[in-house]
């Protein structure tokens, strides 16, 4: 069963269609009572209003509310605000705002128009005439909307205040048992639990009634670079929005609780959340601060503005902040700063720093000789993209870290006894011990990168059958989509596992994981060389998914390529420059899902279509998974066999993570769309590329801006 939310015209024949369904859509109606209208006061049908229900849902109630509540930045069509505006008002006014609905040029005809209107005046408690001419917005222009006040209880500003205290009086503090454990109705972090496996144990949405999920609410957004996931407790959804915006949402119906907005005198730059612990909701900002702000009221509480050696300039917060009991860990990331990155710690109540951990080591540190004798004012990357994993029982916390882009300096090993160009601890998993931020083991998965090809995606911690006996394992992909599972407690290699969608690598080494580059692949100046994957990655920022009730894995996958030689643009310092190509291998598609079976580490099914997917994807008990792609669209897939069983066109780019919650029994499915990123971005220009030479589709409609979108089955 497919679903579609785009302005379409309604057949003619609903008008007349319309009269035989008033008796069954009666309950969609609100009750009404006779009502004395002026000489000049506008009317209409019930036909009219039970059509005007119909195209509302289709075309209005994604940015107005299924109840025609509003938004955060959509105007409501009904309640009290409403009524006081629009009592009295002409109608010729009304219809002005109609005719510029929906966004990006209408779509609806003049009938659809005033049988939309017809549908907002009976749900403000307006009766319908039918001894009167049917409501006409352009030919009785002229006329007055009723007063939709008289004999309605009036909600008061104090009356929706008590609603929101309500809600947030439910709140309960995060604990770390929750983090380690989390209620199943709640998504407490970035992918949902420690171990970042993002998988639900919610299974209300299933298999067998997946085809009926249909659009629950909608929240408008500020449009902006920015991808975050939400985050749900207790109910409430805390989303960071563009520009450095921290919403509480009501995550049941999207009504918004309170807001919280950092001001700065930068550009604001792409998030990829915030974090919960206790009664506070932690903030990584555009200008290098961390915030602590009252989960119930969105007060400040702290401000911990971090300090670097080069300014603001270069230096960004992207990842949420990572809570591990009174720590408060924050990735900085650092393109061609001088010293690299690092993650600091900061005291949970005060906000005051604890320790500070560098990605790239000194000269005389250990891994300081890695770097072909740089001083340290000449290295730069090993910036930390993503929120981290922890095992309790371990006591570790484990980050991925990322490449440099000051490459030149490093094509060519120096002659120096105890100098090496391996650039420790770029493309590297790292395990810290949170209360002191010491180092306890690291693994580099791809030394000297001259590709971009991080490995600084999120580690998922796992346990699997491996060798005859159960292993706890972290396992990651970089960009060249190839996985690498280690042992969790020690570091120690134990397999890898190649999608097939890489030239780099030509050999693994099955005791240590050393990877043997492909000569043909290392960057010449002088020589234009096929290189695949490409730098945006085959695999890249969303999230994979792991079933601990099957071992599965399930990835998100692009095919591409890069050619690199002296044509293109330049991104890395070895002097040559890139260009997107098309993977030999494409043959029509560019977007993949791939199952692994991590227990057997064999593969499973794999599901090819040639847009991109570029959101997270989501598990759960349901059978399902879950994934978006840049044609905006939305599908479940069965998890043991990848077909498709639900699909729907959302109105934007999905540009977050998906997650799953429930709210008093009810389940639900949510996504940010239109708040573009890096990723996006770059796939869109990869994806024009490949449609041109492939002839593929394009979903060039008008795109309905940024937004949360949730779904949920309807009520039984």
């Amino acid at each position: 069963m497919q679903t579609r939310f785009k302005t379409r015209l309604i057949p003619p024949s609903i008008a007349a269609f319309a009269t035989t369904m008033i008796v069954a859509h009666a309950s969609l109606i609100p009750s009404v009572t006779a009502q004395a209208t002026a000489a000049q006061t506008v009317s209409y049908t019930e036909t009219q209003a039970v059509a005007g229900k119909l195209i509302y849902d289709v075309s209005c109630a994604s940015c107005h509310g299924v109840n025609l509540e509003g938004a955060a930045v959509v105007p409501n069509l009904s309640g009290d605000g409403f009524a006081v505006k629009w009592s009295g008002a002409p109608v010729a006014e009304l219809a002005t705002k109609l005719r510029q609905m929906p966004p990006g040029g209408g779509g609806l005809n003049e009938q659809a128009y005033e049988e939309i209107a017809a549908y907002i005046l009976a749900f403000n408690g307006i009766a319908a005439n039918s001894n009167t001419p049917p409501i006409q917005l352009g030919l009785r222009s002229g006329y007055l909307l009723p007063d939709m006040t008289d004999g309605r209880q009036i909600v008061t500003t104090s009356d929706i205040a008590a609603g929101a205290a309500a809600v947030l009086e439910k709140l309960s503090p995060v604990s770390d048992d929750m983090l380690n454990n989390p209620p199943a109705e709640d998504w407490l972090l970035w992918q949902r639990s420690y171990d970042n496996q993002g998988y639900s144990p919610l299974d209300q949405i299933n298999r067998e009634n997946v085809a009926d999920l249909r659009l629950s609410w909608r929240m408008p957004l500020q449009a902006g670079d920015n991808n975050p996931g939400p985050i749900i407790h207790d109910g409430v959804m805390f989303f960071f929005t563009f520009p450095d915006t921290v919403l509480a949402i009501d995550a049941s119906n999207g009504a918004l609780l309170w807001r919280y907005q950092h001001q700065s005198d930068v550009r604001a730059s792409q998030k990829k959340g915030i974090a919960l612990h206790g009664d506070k909701v932690f903030v990584p900002t555009s200008d290098l601060h961390v915030l602590a702000l009252s989960a119930k009221t969105g007060e400040l509480i702290w401000d911990h503005e971090i300090e670097t050696e080069a300014g603001l300039s270069g230096y960004n917060l992207r990842s949420a902040p990572f809570i591990v009991g009174d720590k408060v860990m924050q990735g900085i990331t650092s393109l061609r700063i001088a010293k690299g990155g690092w993650i600091i710690a900061l005291d949970i109540e005060t906000g005051e720093a604890e320790w500070r951990f560098n990605t790239i080591p000194r000269p005389g540190e250990p891994g300081g000789n890695s770097w072909n004798g740089l001083p340290i004012e000449e290295r730069s990357g090993g910036s930390v993209w993503n929120a981290g994993a922890y095992d309790r029982e371990l006591n570790l916390a484990y980050f991925g870290v990322a490449p440099t882009y000051d490459t030149g300096p490093l094509l060519y090993p120096v002659d120096i006894d105890g100098i090496n160009n391996d650039a420790l601890y770029t493309n590297a998993t790292i395990a810290l011990n949170p209360e002191s931020g010491e180092l306890v083991w690291y693994y580099q998965h791809l030394a000297n990168d001259q590709w971009d090809l991080d490995w600084a995606f999120e580690r998922q911690i796992v346990t699997i059958p491996y060798g005859g006996r159960t292993r706890k394992a972290v396992v990651n992909i970089g960009k060249l989509g190839i996985l690498d599972a280690l042992d969790a407690a020690s570091g120690e290699y134990l397999f890898s596992m190649d999608m097939g969608l890489q030239n780099v690598v030509s050999a693994i080494d099955p005791i240590t994981g050393y990877k043997t580059i492909n000569p043909e692949t290392i960057p010449n100046p002088e020589q234009t060389r096929l290189i695949c994957s490409t730098h945006y990655g085959s695999k890249s920022w969303p999230p994979s998914a792991f079933n601990p009730r099957t071992n599965r894995l399930y990835v998100a996958l692009n095919e591409g390529c890069i050619e690199a030689g002296p044509e293109g643009y330049e991104l890395l310092t070895s002097g040559v420059r890139l260009a997107a190509a098309l993977n030999p291998d494409s043959n029509g598609y560019m977007g993949r899902i791939q199952a692994l079976d991590l227990g057997q580490q064999q593969f499973a099914w794999r599901y090819r279509q040639p847009s991109p997917i570029i959101s997270s994807i989501v598990a759960t008990a349901g059978g399902l998974i879950f994934a978006g792609d840049l044609n905006r669209t939305l599908r479940a897939f069965d998890e043991e066999t990848g077909e498709i069983l639900w699909e729907t066109t959302l109105d934007d780019v999905p540009s977050s993570t998906i997650v799953t919650y429930a709210v008093d029994g009810t389940q639900y499915l949510a996504v940010a769309v239109g708040q573009t990123s890096y990723h996006v971005n770059d796939w869109t220009r990869m994806y024009s590329l490949f449609a041109e030479q492939e002839g593929m589709p394009v979903n060039d409609s008008p795109k309905g801006g940024a937004a949360i979108w949730v779904f949920s089955l309807p009520p039984r």
